[in-house]
């Protein structure tokens, strides 16, 4: 035998066959051929020009070759795209005796992820020459061996297929034998045929040599050689009753199963006609190992195990001897054919593409390839696989039993960050065979959540005066992604609105989210005050939320109550005068103060301190109003000091103190009114402030400009009118009342010597004028007169009745005929002091009243009794009681009535102050009475006071 390598050229075959596509659009599958035995690197075929591939891209798109088996025997030129043999190739050594071989590879590239089948047929060379198993073989033959007798040769092998495969055999020139070559399908045996008879005298050993050619080209051969020892006469041989015996088995069978009984006779008798059965011993090693013949009956029997899958059919080659001497012996061949049971169960093999799939992954995104083998032939062989279990992933058949796990649905790695897919591939075999392959997939985590806070709003007390570094509070954002994607950082949102100085007040610890003070908050200058706080993650883009945070300051009681003006100031003397004849419940003074807190810390209280055995007067709790406790007696002293006690009801309680001395005074006309500088507090003079005085100065200006237009077109309208009567006229009278007159009308207005105890006398004419005026008369002895809006109505009869204006009691139409207005100034003799006093108008009632001065009137309030009686105008004032004034002072033309006004002395919160009416002297009558039985109760309780 000899072998022809190294200097050998090969020719190779290149075809290259589209296939239906069973892939996405661009996926296939592409054929190729290629000879064994060729040099590492010979060109298989272009992949990117047949793939529709740029070559430029497959190195970027890391394009590859993924082999099925453990070896690589073929790889890509990524700079040409070309598909080369990677290593030796030895057809017999991938294929045995397979007549078509065939290895499968799958070409992988990226962006996007595209699989490509490839199948590369492997042709055979003649490289391997017949060989036998036996280089010397030896026959005993008699030598009266009749011609035409057939001896069976052991046969010899090749391991290459098709043409190469072994072809003929020769057998060398002699005289005595000839070779018959059988050809049965793929296998060719050869029987040596006796010519002529043998001269066991003339030669007893003969020496041949059979040589085996298989059909390559050049043709290939091996020789073996057969010694014949020539045997002395057995005239008969054993005779089989078939040369060739055909039987089908199952595999698996049992050992000891009968596969087939030979049948064989020889015609001699006696020893000569015995036969013996036996396989031959040589030349069929895996045969004896599977089958053994019994001696006697002939029967071949199961010695080993069957496997269809191993060898599908064998041929066995039996003879029968007989025990003459020389024995003699006949050969037959037994053609076993194995029948196939569905033993076999799929095999399942995953090929891992991705490590990890992306969350993100679109929906048919390969991630493995699957392939599923059956040992088993026909429709044991033919297998399905699929998935099931519930997963977003499926299988896409890409080329018979080669699938592509493929995504076939969202993935959520904050969901499921694992899944074990259960692969099944179940044959079509009776009973069916199935297999499971768990094939894990881990999902990797992309950036698709944003921090998330519990809350979108977080309300934040801190207290008041709380210490600088402390935590005020701690906001916390999760975020489901996992690594970096989920490490979370925190800072302020900046905020276009928030003109706080955020930075100089709070701070953010980037990593745990803790808020922490810088300063120390008052509740008094800042209440609340608001931020956002944005969580951010380190993802790729980052994602974030926010969060805002209202932070709401608790306030502590850290202020002192504080008392208003007048009684403010430190180290003033604060002092108030009441009246000796001063009822219980006298109005003293109010007391007036603030706090700065807020809530209970800002509810105040007042108390007062007096002296022990002093109990004269008492405060409001809640209102701060000094008031009279009973009347005076002889033995209370002239000055009170009384200490009022302002206390807040925080924890713990804070108070300020403010003195008032309280003097007693014989009458009301001691009482001076306090007046007292309250300091203003300088403020800084800002741009709203200035944008105000000049909005201020400006509607000034328009209304004054608007009013003086309407006085001067009023006094143009009313010249006729004033034209009528002439100009008005006051005269001052040795008694210090004033007379004013005005053509028909004349009023007299009269003041005692002592102004605060005055009484105003007026005496209007019948019918007032048709335009009302206003009059202001100022110490220089001049006045000022006001046109009023005219009266257009007719004049009406003056009523009888007189009460206070709208201006000082609220309710009621009032219809004013003669009036003094609130706002007029009204002087007397040099040196009284001026006295404001409210107006008085003049209402239809017909009964007789009291009306209470106005709330609020407080010390030095007015107060007014009206009443009626006979008299006339020009009366002399006679010497009355301090205060009063006789019914002949004020008289109305016309009317029976008489008006005396006079201020109230009393300072009571009783009925003394209130105004009187009547037509009258019974309504006069009256009020007498009143005056002595309340003159009488009050004598009373002096004298149970004493």
């Amino acid at each position: 035998m000899y072998f022809m390598r190294g200097t050998r050229h090969f020719r190779i075959y290149l075809v290259v066959v589209l296939l239906k596509c069973c892939w996405e659009a661009v996926c296939g599958q592409l054929s190729y051929s290629v000879s064994e035995e060729v040099n590492p690197g010979t060109l298989v075929g272009n992949i990117a020009k047949d793939l529709n591939l740029n070559v430029q891209d497959l190195e970027s798109r890391m394009f590859q070759i993924v082999a099925g088996s453990k070896r690589k025997y073929f790889d890509v030129n990524l700079k040409t795209g070309v598909l080369y043999v990677n290593e030796r190739i030895d057809r017999e050594e991938l294929c045995a005796k397979t007549a078509k071989c065939t290895v499968h590879v799958e070409a992988v590239i990226n962006d996007p992820l595209k699989l490509y089948r490839l199948e590369i047929t492997i042709t055979d060379i003649n490289d391997n020459a017949p060989v036998f198993s036996e280089q010397l073989q030896s026959l005993n033959i008699a030598e009266n061996t009749l011609p035409g007798i057939k001896f069976g040769l052991i046969g010899a092998s090749d391991l290459d297929v098709g043409k190469n495969d072994l072809n003929t055999y020769k057998l060398s020139k002699n005289d005595y034998f000839t070779l018959e070559t059988n050809k049965g399908g793929d296998s060719v045996s050869a029987d040596l045929v006796v010519l002529k008879s043998l001269d066991r005298e003339q030669d007893s050993v003969l020496k041949l040599t059979l040589t085996a050619v298989d059909g390559g080209n050049p043709s290939k051969s091996g020789t073996s050689q057969i010694i014949i020892n020539v045997l002395d006469t057995n005239d008969n041989h054993p005779v089989f009753s078939k040369s060739l015996y055909k039987t089908q088995i199952t595999e698996n069978l049992p050992t000891g199963s009968v596969v087939i009984i030979l049948n064989a006779t020889d015609a001699d008798e006696g020893l000569n006609s015995e036969i013996e059965y036996s396989l031959r011993k040589k030349g069929q090693d895996r045969v004896l190992d599977l089958f053994q013949i019994d001696p006697k009956t002939g029967a071949i029997l199961v010695r080993g195990k069957i496997d269809y899958e191993e060898n599908a059919a064998f041929e066995i080659h039996a003879q029968a001897s007989d025990r003459g001497q020389p024995p003699m012996s006949a050969h037959c061949k037994v053609l076993v054919e194995v029948l196939d049971l569905n033993d076999n169960a799929p095999e399942i093999t995953v090929k891992s593409l991705l490590n990890r799939v992306k969350e993100d992954a679109e929906v048919g995104t390969a991630i493995a390839l699957v392939s599923v083998l059956d040992k088993d032939g026909g429709k044991n062989g033919v297998v399905k696989a699929v998935i099931t279990n519930d997963a977003p992933f499926k299988l896409d058949t890409n080329y018979k039993n080669y699938y592509s796990l493929v995504v076939n649905g969202l993935l959520d790695r904050e969901t499921q960050t694992q899944y074990n897919i259960s692969i099944v591939a179940t044959d079509e075999g009776t009973p069916p065979l199935s297999s499971t392959n768990i094939v894990t997939v881990q999902v990797s985590d992309v950036n698709d959540n944003p921090p998330r806070f519990s809350e979108q709003l977080v309300n934040v007390y801190v207290r008041e005066n709380s210490p600088v570094g402390a935590i005020i509070t701690k906001v916390t954002a999760k975020d489901s992604d996992s690594d970096q994607n989920g490490q979370v950082s925190y800072s302020f949102l900046q905020s276009n609105s928030n003109s706080l100085p955020l930075s100089t007040m709070i701070n953010i610890n980037s990593e745990t989210g803790d808020i922490v003070s810088l300063q120390s908050f008052n509740y008094e200058e800042l209440k609340t005050f608001q931020f956002k706080v944005q969580a951010t993650d380190s993802g790729v883009p980052p994602l974030s939320s926010n969060v805002t945070v209202n932070v709401l300051i608790l306030d502590e009681n850290d202020n002192n109550p504080t008392v208003l003006a007048p009684y403010s100031e430190h180290g003033s003397v604060n002092s108030e005068s009441i009246p000796y004849s001063a009822e219980a419940g006298y109005f003293v003074a109010k007391i007036r103060a603030v706090d700065a807190d807020s809530g209970y810390n800002a509810l105040l209280s007042y108390h007062l301190s007096e002296h022990k055995g002093n109990n004269l007067f008492r405060i409001g709790t809640s209102t701060g109003e000094i008031r009279t406790k009973r009347r005076m007696s002889d033995n209370d002293l002239k000055t009170h000091p009384l200490v009022v006690l302002v206390s807040d009801n925080g924890e713990p309680s804070l108070s300020a103190t403010v003195s008032i001395d309280v003097v007693v005074v014989e009458s009301a006309a001691d009482i001076q009114t306090q007046f007292r500088h309250v300091t203003i507090k300088e403020e800084s003079f800002s741009a709203l402030n200035l944008y105000l005085l000049i909005a201020i100065v400006s509607v000034s200006a328009i209304f004054l400009l608007s009013l003086i237009t309407l006085i001067a077109v009023k006094c143009h309208r009313t010249d006729s009118s004033f034209s009528r009567y002439g100009a008005p006229m006051i005269t001052t009278h040795p008694d210090g009342s004033w007379s004013y007159s005005k053509s028909t009308q004349q009023y007299d207005v009269c003041f005692s010597s002592d102004t605060l105890k005055s009484d105003v006398v007026v005496f209007p004419a019948p019918y007032p004028p048709v335009d009302g005026e206003l009059i202001s008369i100022n110490g220089g002895d001049t006045f000022t007169r006001t046109q009023t809006l005219p009266n257009k109505e007719m004049p009406k009869v003056q009523s009888g009745d007189w009460r206070y204006s709208a201006s000082l009691r609220a309710g009621g139409v009032m219809q004013s005929s003669v009036h003094m207005e609130e706002s007029s100034v009204m002087q007397g003799a040099q040196g009284v002091l001026v006295q404001n006093w409210p107006t008085a108008s003049s209402a239809a009632d017909p009964e007789g009243g009291e009306v209470s001065p106005p709330m609020g009137a407080g010390v030095d309030s007015n107060s007014w009794h009206f009443r009626y009686g006979p008299g006339g105008p020009g009366a002399p004032p006679q010497h009355l009681k301090p205060g009063e004034v006789p019914p002949e002072a004020f008289i109305i033309p016309g009317s029976p009535a008489i008006i005396s006004i006079r201020q109230n002395q009393g300072g009571e919160d009783d009925k003394s102050d209130f105004i009187t009416f009547g037509k009258k002297e019974e309504a006069k009558k009256k009020k007498k009475k009143k005056k002595e039985k309340k003159d009488k109760k009050d004598k009373g309780k002096d004298d149970g006071d004493e």
